[in-house]
């Protein structure tokens, strides 16, 4: 199955609108503020892409069963997007054959804005939150933890400290893991993700570790203790 995306665990990315503002530390670094500076646009004014990019999901050939990253250069429930997120919603509605994760640093926006029959999630759909470190996790994680998904996940990414996901296990269906990347990244300790892997595997759920330091250098898809872990939920499309 082809892909034209650099994230590990999905074949494309969609960005419906680009543009954003940093809501905790993980934004510190991110990508799209440089990549939005090279090409002349203001990176904190979230701007709807042109008609292509928009209906991409609807035009291009992407195969039945490909995984999709949602905005990926900024964030699906942005409060500056509210008037183009019904058109996006219905564009995923046409593409069932498609798997679009959403992830976001915004999570407290999420019930009031799906669509109206939502009902227990979207099986095409997976509602994921991003934290970087404990605190990050425990303001975010009711929000997700409160609202219905067919699959319900965690980026921890960029890593900039240990969590304990302990207290909510049992509710989650996959974590993504990762280290910051760029020049000016932060360290992230391989005793981190030695342990969220250990707490995921303890709760039977599935660990993809996307990226990590090795001697200083940025790896993806890398060994942790001799392994490589790209672990996907059950519900997913798999390539074939």
């Amino acid at each position: 199955m082809g892909t034209d995306s650099g994230i590990e665990y999905v074949h494309h990315s969609w960005n419906p609108w680009i543009g954003c503002q940093p809501v905790s530390t993980g934004c510190d670094h991110c990508y799209m503020y440089s990549g939005m500076k090279r090409f002349g646009k203001d990176p904190r004014v979230v701007q709807r892409t042109a008609k292509a990019t928009f209906n991409g999901p609807l035009t291009k050939n992407w195969q039945p069963g490909s995984r999709v990253f949602v905005c990926s250069w900024s964030d699906f429930f942005h409060p500056d997007a509210d008037k183009w997120r019904q058109e996006a919603w219905e564009i995923i509605r046409n593409r069932p054959d498609l798997t679009f994760l959403i992830v976001t640093k915004r999570p407290q926006r999420l019930f009031e804005r799906l669509p109206q029959d939502w009902g227990r999630g979207w099986q095409n759909v997976w509602l994921i939150i991003t934290a970087e470190n404990q605190e990050e996790f425990d303001a975010r994680i009711p929000w997700l933890l409160s609202t219905p998904a067919a699959v319900k996940g965690i980026s921890y990414e960029p890593a900039l400290g240990p969590i304990d996901i302990s207290k909510c296990a049992g509710q989650i269906n996959w974590v993504a893991a990762g280290c910051e990347s760029g020049a000016e990244r932060r360290s992230a300790y391989p005793g981190w993700f030695r342990s969220m892997r250990d707490q995921c595997h303890e709760a039977g759920i599935p660990f993809f570790l996307k990226q990590m330091d090795v001697n200083g250098k940025l790896a993806k898809m890398p060994e942790l203790d001799g392994s490589v872990y790209d672990e996907l939920p059950l519900a997913s499309h798999r390539s074939s």
